[in-house]
C-alpha cells in the first residue's frame, strides 16, 4: 500500500532507532543516547513495542496538525515513526473493531507532559471520530472540559508551569460505530493544601489569577474583588505571581467559554467564581490576640470588612461567619462549651474551611461536568480511558501530599509490571513456549508496605487518627517504628541499621520506592488524614442563602447529626485507588512513559543523569529485554483464523476442520519462516511485528481483492437484471407505440371531419346572419322614416298653433329646479357641529358662491353655539390663546410649540403657600395669573439669576424664590411695551412708564426676562394691561429694541442662534459693554 507523501516524508528523516527492541546494543547507555539523538532532532517519541516513551520538549512542536492526524489515521501502529497519534490509532480501532474496551496510561514525573499527552489523546479522537450535530457537541464538551478542570486543579510548580495537582482518569464512551456518546470523568486527591499556602517559587491553582487578570472590572467589582493578586495573602507569599507562559486573561475567557459549552448555567458560573472569591477574601481575614477573664486566649478579627463582604457572597450572617472562625463548640456529657480559638487556632480554621469550601467546589465541578456528558441513552457502549494522574515526586521537604501520590504511582507501576513483564514472562510458560527469564524489579512489596491491612502505612496511620487522647504525628512515627522495622523498604533514624544516617532527621522517614528512596516529614500526617472541619463551620456553611453552600456542606444539616467518624483520607485514597486498579485491568492497557528531560524547563536540553534515573525506576530497559527475548503478537487460534482466513484458499471462506491446522495452512501459504512464530496451547505467537504488519498488509489487499470480486459479481447481476429489463420494457414499448401511432391517426382524421362540418356550419351560420342582419337595417330604415314623417305632418299642423314663449318658462322652471336640487343636497348633507370639521357637501360650478357663503355662514352659526356651551374660565382660556395667535403668529420662531400646551399660569402651584399668602394680604394681590421661576437678567452686568415671577390682575412682581421675600412689586399699569425677538430664544424685555416721582421700583428700569412659557408670561401680561387701563400694550418683535436700565439707556440686540434657557442653566449668553446688550449663544 503507497504511503502519503507526508508519512514518506517523515519515514525518509527517521533518526535513531525508533523501535527501542531492535536496539543493539542493548544497553541502557545506547537506550539513552537514542533518546537524546532523536529529541535533538525534535524527534520525541520511540517505541518500545507498543510502549511510546515520550520526551517532554518544553515548546510546541508541528507534530499535532491536521494533516499529521489524516496520516496516522487507520495507519498500523510499525507503519510510521513513533506518536501518540499511533497507539491512539491502535487503541481506538481495536475498541471500535474488536470491541475491545482500552485505557490509555500516561505515567512519569512532575513535568514530563502528561496532561499535554492526555489533551493529544482527546484531540485526535475527536478527530478521527464520526461527524454530527449530537456528535460534535459530545466532543466539544469532552475537549472543552480540559480546560475548566486545569484551570482549578492545575498550579505553577517548580517542576511545571502547569502542573496536575488531581489525578484524572476519564472514560470517553463510544457506540457500535465509534462515535463519542458521553464520558464519566473521576478525580483523585486534590492537593488542597496548596490553597492556603505554596513553597517559595510557586502559585496557588491557576482559576485565581485567572478571575482576577480576564474578569471585567464590574464583574470584580460584584465579587468584592481588585484585580491585583498581591492584594491576597493566599497568592502573595509564595513570590510567584506571573509566569511568562501563562496568559492568565486569555485562559480565564477560555475557561467561561469551555462552562458554558459543557453546560453551565450563568447563574452555576456566577455561584462558582462566587466561592472562588470568598476564598480568597477569607485568605486576608486577620486575627488579634484577646485575653479573656478565665486566662484563656481568645481572638478578634481584625479586619471585620473583609469578613462583611464573604457574608455577602455567601449569603450569610456576618456574626455567624464571625462566631465559627472565632469560637469552637465542644460536647461535654451532653452539654455543649463555647471555647475560643487562639490566634493560631483561629487561623487553622481559617485555612480549613477555606481547603474545604475549595475542594469540594472543585468535586463538585467534576460532577457537574460528568451530568452534561453522561450518555443519556441506554445502549450498547465501549469505552477508551485515558489515566492522566500525578507523577512521582521527590521534593526537598516531601509530606502527606507526596506520600499519597508516590503511593498511587507504585500502584501504577505495579500495574505495568504485571501487565507487561510478570504477565508475560506467564504466559510463555502458561502457554509451553521456550523463553529467557528477564529479571526484574516487583515493587509489590512496596504496596503491601504501604497498603496491607493492619499493618501497612496507611492502616497504621488510620489507627492512630481513631485512637482516644493526646495523638501527635510523633507517636505515629514510633508505630511505624514498632510496626516496619524489619522491613527492608523502610527506613527510620530510630532503627539500629539507621542511627548513623545523618541525612535522615529524626522525625522523618524514608521509603525505598521503585523510582528511588524518599524521606517523608511526620508533621501534619495525622492532621491531613483526619481531614476534619469544625462542626461550627459545616453548619456555618449549611446556614448560607448561597445555592451550592448545602449541596457542598451536607453534613451541616443540624437535622442529620451523625456520631459517625467520617472515613480517613487516607483510606478514601485506597479505596479510589484500589477500584481505579480494577477498572484498568478490566480493559486492555496501552502506555505513554513520559520523561522529562532537565528540571530547568528548557527547550533543547537533555539531561543524562536525570534521564537516566527515570529511565531505571520506569523500568524501560526491563521492558525492552522482556520484548526482545518474547514475542511482539500473539493471538488466540479461532480469532486469528477468523481474522486471516482469506489468506488462504483452503480456509476461505470458511474452515471446518482443526484451528490450529488452518492455521498453519495460512502460516504456510504465506511462506512465513519457523523460527519467526510459535504455537502455544491456545495462542499463536508471532516474534517480529514486521511479520504482522505484513500479514495486515497481505489482508488488507486480499480484503481489496475479495470487495472487487464482491462488486465485479454484483455489477454483473445488477447488467443482466437490467438487460432483462430493458428487453421487456422494449416489448411494452412497442406494443404501446402502435397503438399510440394508430390511435393518433384516427384521432387527426376525426379532426379533420370536424373541422370540415365546423366550416361547413361556420359558412351557413354566417350567410344566414348577413340575411337577418339586412333585414333588420330595412326594418329599422323604415321606422325611422316613418318617424320623421309623423314629425313633419304634426308640425305642419301644429305649427299656427304654438306659443313662442314657453321656451324661457321651461327654462326658468329648470333654473329653478337646479336651485332647489342644490338647496336640498345641502341640507341633506351637512356637517356636524363641531367646529373643527371641515367637511362640506360639493356643489355644481353655477352654485360655488353661493355654497361658499352658505359655509361661512354655517361655520359662524355653529361657533356661535359653540361659544355659548362654554363657561367663562373657558372662554378667557380661549381669549388668551386668540391673544397670542394675534401677537405671535408667523413672527415667533416658537410660538408653534406654545399652541398645542394649555396655559397653566400657577405652574409652582404657591396659592396654598403660607408665605405668598403672607404676601398677597399685604399688596392684596389676590387674582394670581401667572406664577413659576424665571431667568432675570441683570441690568448692570448682564449675569442670570433664578427668581420666582408672579403676574397677578394688579401687577407685576419679582420674588425671591429661596426666601420668598418680595423683591420688586410693578403695578400692571406700569408696563407700556414688551419687546422680543423672533427668533428661537425666549427672552421678553418689558418697557415701564418712566416714572414722576412715582413707584420706588420703576426707577429701576426696564426688565429681561426668561422662561419656557415666555408666550404665556406676554400674553396674560398684555391682556392685564388691557384689562386694567383699555388698552394693549405695544408688543414689539424684532432683533433689536431700546431698553432703559436705570438711568441709562441700553441698546438690547438679540444675535440669530440663541435657544432658549433650560431650567437652572442659562441657555444664552448676555454681555453688557456700556449702551450695548448684546444676547447670543455662549
Amino acid at each position: 500500500m503507497a504511503l502519503h507523501l507526508g508519512a514518506q516524508y517523515i519515514l525518509e528523516h527517521n533518526v535513531g532507532i525508533s523501535d527501542a527492541v531492535l536496539l543493539h546494543p542493548l544497553t541502557e547507555e545506547a537506550f539513552i543516547e537514542n533518546i537524546k539523538k532523536r529529541f535533538s532532532h525534535e524527534q520525541i517519541y520511540t517505541y518500545i513495542g507498543t510502549v511510546v516513551v515520550s520526551v517532554n520538549p518544553y515548546k510546541k512542536l508541528p507534530l499535532y496538525t491536521p494533516e499529521v492526524i489524516e496520516e496516522y489515521r487507520s495507519r498500523n501502529i510499525y507503519e510510521l515513526p513513533p506518536h501518540i497519534y499511533a497507539i491512539s490509532d491502535e487503541a481506538y480501532r481495536s475498541m471500535r473493531d474488536r470491541n475491545l474496551d482500552q485505557c490509555i496510561i500516561i505515567s512519569g514525573e512532575s513535568g514530563a507532559g502528561k496532561t499535554e499527552a492526555s489533551k493529544v489523546i482527546m484531540q485526535y479522537v475527536a478527530q478521527v471520530s464520526g461527524k454530527g450535530r449530537e456528535i460534535d457537541r459530545v466532543k466539544e464538551q469532552l475537549l472543552q472540559s480540559n480546560p475548566v478542570l486545569e484551570a482549578f486543579g492545575n498550579a505553577k510548580t517548580l517542576r511545571n508551569d502547569n502542573s496536575s495537582r488531581f489525578g484524572k482518569y476519564m472514560d470517553i464512551e463510544f457506540d457500535f460505530k465509534g462515535d463519542p456518546i458521553g464520558g464519566v470523568i473521576t478525580n483523585y486527591l486534590l492537593e488542597k493544601s496548596r490553597v492556603a499556602s505554596q513553597i517559595p517559587g510557586e502559585r496557588n491553582f491557576h482559576i485565581f489569577y485567572q478571575l482576577l487578570a480576564g474578569a471585567d472590572p464590574t464583574f470584580l467589582e460584584t465579587l468584592k474583588l481588585s484585580p491585583k493578586p498581591e492584594n491576597y495573602g493566599f497568592l502573595n507569599r509564595s513570590g510567584c505571581i506571573k509566569v511568562d507562559a501563562i496568559d492568565d486573561a486569555k485562559d480565564f475567557n477560555m475557561v467561561k467559554t469551555g462552562m458554558e459549552v459543557i453546560g453551565f448555567y450563568r447563574t452555576e458560573i456566577t455561584e462558582v467564581f462566587q466561592l472562588v472569591a470568598s476564598v480568597l477574601k477569607l485568605g486576608n481575614v486577620e486575627f488579634s490576640h484577646r485575653s479573656n477573664a478565665d486566662g484563656t486566649d481568645g481572638c478578634d478579627i481584625s479586619n471585620t470588612g473583609e469578613i462583611a463582604e464573604v457574608a455577602q457572597l455567601l449569603g450569610c450572617l456576618e456574626q455567624n461567619l464571625t462566631n465559627a472562625l472565632t469560637q469552637r463548640t465542644v460536647e461535654v456529657k451532653r452539654d455543649k462549651v463555647k471555647t475560643d480559638f487562639s490566634v493560631a487556632g483561629a487561623v487553622y480554621a481559617r485555612d480549613a474551611l477555606c481547603k474545604a469550601i475549595y475542594s469540594r467546589l472543585f468535586s463538585w465541578l467534576v460532577q457537574r461536568i460528568n451530568d452534561s456528558i453522561k450518555v443519556k441513552t441506554e445502549q450498547t457502549r465501549k469505552v477508551m480511558g485515558v489515566l492522566d494522574i500525578y507523577g512521582f515526586e521527590v521534593f526537598q521537604t516531601n509530606r502527606y501530599e507526596q506520600f499519597i501520590i508516590n503511593y498511587c504511582n507504585e500502584k501504577l507501576q505495579q500495574i505495568f509490571i504485571e501487565l507487561t513483564l510478570k504477565e508475560e514472562q506467564e504466559e510463555y510458560i502458561r502457554e509451553g513456549i521456550e523463553w529467557i527469564h528477564v529479571d526484574y524489579f516487583n515493587n509489590a512489596v512496596i504496596c503491601d508496605l504501604i497498603e496491607k491491612n493492619n499493618v501497612g502505612i496507611l492502616a497504621l496511620l488510620d489507627e492512630q487518627c481513631l485512637l482516644p487522647g493526646n495523638v501527635t504525628d510523633k507517636t505515629f512515627l514510633e508505630k511505624l517504628n514498632q510496626t516496619c522495622k524489619d522491613h527492608p523498604h523502610f527506613e527510620s533514624r530510630t532503627l539500629k541499621k539507621n542511627q548513623s544516617d545523618r541525612t535522615l532527621p529524626h522525625d522523618a522517614f524514608r521509603l525505598k520506592h521503585y523510582a528511588g528512596n524518599v524521606t517523608y516529614k511526620v508533621d501534619g500526617f495525622i492532621d491531613k488524614n483526619n481531614d476534619l472541619l469544625y462542626r461550627d463551620l459545616s453548619q456555618a456553611m449549611y446556614a448560607c442563602r448561597h445555592n451550592l453552600m448545602k449541596k457542598l456542606f451536607p453534613e451541616g444539616n443540624p437535622s442529620q447529626k451523625s456520631l459517625k467518624r467520617p472515613p480517613t483520607a487516607g483510606s478514601q485514597f485506597k479505596a479510589s485507588v484500589q477500584e481505579l486498579m480494577k477498572n484498568l485491568l478490566s480493559k486492555n492497557p496501552n502506555y505513554i512513559r513520559c520523561i522529562k528531560p532537565n528540571d530547568d524547563k528548557q527547550s533543547g536540553t537533555l539531561d543524562l543523569e536525570i534521564v537516566k534515573h527515570q529511565v531505571r525506576y520506569l523500568g524501560l530497559m526491563e521492558n525492552i529485554r522482556v520484548k526482545r527475548a518474547g514475542y511482539a503478537y500473539r493471538q488466540i487460534y479461532a480469532q486469528f483464523l477468523y481474522r486471516y482466513k482469506m489468506l488462504a484458499d483452503e480456509t476461505w471462506p470458511s474452515w471446518h476442520g482443526d484451528v490450529v491446522e488452518g492455521v498453519k495452512l495460512i502460516l504456510a501459504n504465506q511462506k512465513i519462516q519457523q523460527d519467526e512464530i510459535a504455537f502455544g496451547k491456545s495462542k499463536l505467537f508471532i516474534r517480529n511485528p514486521k511479520t504482522l504488519f505484513d500479514l495486515e498488509e497481505t489482508r488488507r489487499e486480499r480484503m481489496h481483492f475479495l470487495a472487487t470480486l464482491i462488486q465485479k459479481v454484483w455489477k454483473g447481476h445488477v447488467k443482466r437484471e437490467h438487460f432483462l429489463l430493458m428487453k421487456r420494457s422494449q416489448v411494452v414499448i412497442s406494443s404501446r407505440f402502435r397503438g399510440f401511432y394508430g390511435q393518433k391517426q384516427y384521432k387527426k382524421k376525426k379532426a379533420a371531419t370536424l373541422l370540415l362540418q365546423c366550416c361547413t356550419r361556420r359558412w351557413k351560420a354566417r350567410k344566414l346572419l348577413a340575411e337577418l342582419k339586412h333585414a333588420k337595417r330595412m326594418e329599422w330604415a323604415a321606422r325611422v322614416i316613418h318617424k320623421y314623417y309623423l314629425g313633419w305632418k304634426v308640425r305642419k299642423n301644429y305649427k299656427p298653433k304654438f306659443r313662442r314663449i314657453a321656451g324661457p318658462k321651461v327654462a326658468r322652471f329648470m333654473v329653478v329646479a337646479l336651485k332647489r336640487k342644490f338647496l336640498l343636497n345641502v341640507r341633506d348633507k351637512l356637517p356636524s357641529l363641531s367646529p373643527v370639521d371641515n367637511k362640506w357637501p360639493s356643489s355644481p360650478k353655477m352654485y360655488k358662491s353661493a355654497s361658499d357663503q352658505l359655509q361661512v355662514m354655517h361655520h359662524k352659526w355653529r361657533c356661535r353655539k359653540y361659544r355659548r356651551k362654554l363657561s367663562e374660565a373657558q372662554k378667557y382660556t380661549l381669549r388668551e390663546k386668540a391673544t397670542a395667535s394675534d401677537i405671535f403668529k408667523d413672527k415667533k420662531v416658537i410660538y408653534p410649540e406654545s399652541v398645542p400646551r394649555p396655559f397653566k399660569g400657577d405652574y409652582l402651584n404657591i396659592r396654598g403657600d403660607m408665605k405668598w399668602k403672607k404676601i398677597h394680604s399685604l399688596t392684596n394681590d389676590i387674582n394670581l395669573v401667572f406664577a413659576d421661576l424665571v431667568h432675570k437678567v441683570n441690568r448692570a452686568n448682564g449675569k442670570i439669576v433664578q427668581q420666582l415671577l408672579v403676574v397677578s390682575s394688579q401687577a407685576f412682581l419679582v420674588i425671591d424664590h429661596r426666601t420668598m421675600t418680595l423683591k420688586y412689586r410693578i403695578p400692571i399699569e406700569f408696563i407700556e411695551k414688551i419687546s422680543l425677538s423672533p427668533f428661537q430664544d425666549k427672552l421678553a424685555v418689558f418697557h415701564m412708564k418712566k416714572p414722576e416721582n412715582g413707584d420706588r421700583f420703576a426707577k429701576k428700569g426696564d426688565f429681561i426676562i426668561g422662561n419656557e412659557h415666555i408666550i404665556e408670561i406676554v400674553t396674560k401680561s398684555s391682556l392685564c394691561v388691557k384689562n386694567k387701563t383699555n388698552t394693549m400694550p405695544e408688543i414689539s418683535i424684532s432683533p433689536q429694541c431700546s431698553g432703559q436700565f436705570g438711568s441709562s439707556a441700553v441698546q438690547v440686540s438679540f444675535q440669530q442662534g440663541a435657544k432658549g434657557l433650560e431650567p437652572g442653566i442659562p441657555g444664552v449668553k448676555v454681555t453688557r459693554k456700556k449702551h450695548l446688550m448684546l444676547i447670543s449663544e455662549p
